[in-house]
C-alpha cells in the first residue's frame, strides 16, 4: 500500500529532500542494448482528464495511481515513466525511479474541455528545470488546429523547448496532431495523411531537431506514415477502447518498423480490463523487448 501520509509529511516538514534526491537518484543511459524503450505515461490527470473507458474518475485517486505506478515501474521490460512534478516526485520520494529513465510533461495548460484547451501553455516542467533536476527528457503535446489561434502559441512555445532541451542535450519528445474542434470538443484527426502532415510540421519545431524524437499513434498505413520521418518515434498507447488483444498485435506489427523504438503507453496498462497490471505490462514489455528482457 502506497504510504500517502508519509509522502504529505515528507512534502510539509521537509521539502528540500525532494531536490537532494533528484541529485541523488541512481540514473541509466537513455535506452538500453536493444534500442528500445517502454515508458510508462501518466500525465493525463494534469490536464483534467480522469477517465477511463466508462469510469469519468478512474484516475481520481492519485493513491491507487501512485499504486498502480509503482506495480508498472518494478516490472523487467519497463524503462521508465512520463510525468507532470507533482507525480514524479511522489515516485521519487518512493524509491521508484532509482535506474529508471524519467520524462517530464511539460505543457499542461490545454486543459481538456476549456475554451482554451488549444493554447496548450507551458504549465509543468521548464528544458532548465529538466536539466537542473537530472531527467533525461521532455514530453510535448503540439496539436495543431487551423481554425484556432491558440495552436500558433503552442507550436512558437514548442519550438522554443525543443531547442532548450537539445541545448542540454536532452531528448524532446513531441507528440503532434492535426486536430478540430466539433460542437466544443476538441478531436484529434487519426486518418493517414493528417498523421503524416502532422510528423512533418513537428520535425521542424526548433533550432536543432538532434535530440528530437516523436510520439505517434498506431494508425492505418503506419508504414507509409512513418516514411514521412527519420526522427525516432515511439507509439502511443492511445485510449484503452476496445478489445486489448487487437491494441497489442497491433502495437507487435509495429515494432518491425525501421522508425518506431518503443512504446509510451499510460491507461492502457495502468487500468487494463480486469485490473492485472503486471500482466498487462509485461505483454507489453514482450512486444518491446522480446527476448532482450
Amino acid at each position: 500500500m502506497i504510504d500517502a501520509a508519509r509522502l504529505t509529511d515528507i512534502r510539509a516538514r521537509e521539502p528540500e529532500r525532494i531536490g537532494r534526491a533528484w541529485q541523488k537518484r541512481s540514473r541509466r543511459p537513455l535506452h538500453g542494448d536493444d534500442g528500445r524503450l517502454l515508458i510508462v505515461a501518466a500525465d493525463h490527470p494534469a490536464r483534467g482528464a480522469l477517465g477511463v473507458r466508462d469510469d469519468d474518475a478512474a484516475m481520481a485517486s492519485r493513491t491507487g495511481l501512485l499504486d498502480r505506478l509503482v506495480t508498472a515501474l518494478s516490472r523487467p521490460g519497463v524503462d521508465g515513466v512520463l510525468g507532470t512534478p507533482d507525480l514524479l516526485d511522489d515516485l521519487l520520494l518512493m524509491g521508484a525511479l532509482e535506474d529508471r529513465v524519467a520524462i517530464g510533461s511539460m505543457n499542461r495548460g490545454g486543459l481538456q474541455g476549456s475554451v482554451f484547451e488549444l493554447d496548450d501553455r507551458f504549465t509543468a516542467y521548464t528544458a532548465e528545470s529538466i536539466a537542473a533536476q537530472g531527467l533525461d527528457g521532455g514530453k510535448t503535446l503540439a496539436r495543431i488546429c487551423l481554425d484556432d489561434p491558440g495552436s500558433l502559441s503552442t507550436l512558437q512555445a514548442t519550438a522554443a523547448a525543443v531547442t532548450s532541451l537539445a541545448e542540454h542535450s536532452l531528448m524532446s519528445m513531441i507528440e503532434p496532431f492535426l486536430s478540430v474542434r466539433e460542437e466544443g470538443r476538441v478531436r484529434n484527426l487519426l486518418d493517414p495523411d493528417s498523421v503524416i502532415k502532422s510528423i512533418h510540421i513537428a520535425s521542424g519545431l526548433g533550432a536543432s531537431s538532434a535530440y528530437t524524437w516523436l510520439k505517434l499513434p498506431v494508425v492505418d498505413e503506419l508504414e507509409r506514415v512513418l516514411d514521412a520521418t527519420t526522427l525516432p518515434t515511439l507509439l502511443l498507447g492511445g485510449d484503452p477502447q476496445g478489445d486489448p488483444h487487437d491494441t497489442y498485435a497491433a502495437w507487435g506489427a509495429a515494432m518491425s518498423l525501421p522508425a518506431v523504438r518503443g512504446l509510451v503507453v499510460g491507461r492502457t496498462l495502468l487500468y487494463p480490463p480486469g485490473g492485472d497490471v503486471a500482466a498487462a505490462v509485461d505483454i507489453a514489455a514482450d512486444l518491446v523487448h522480446g527476448s532482450s528482457r
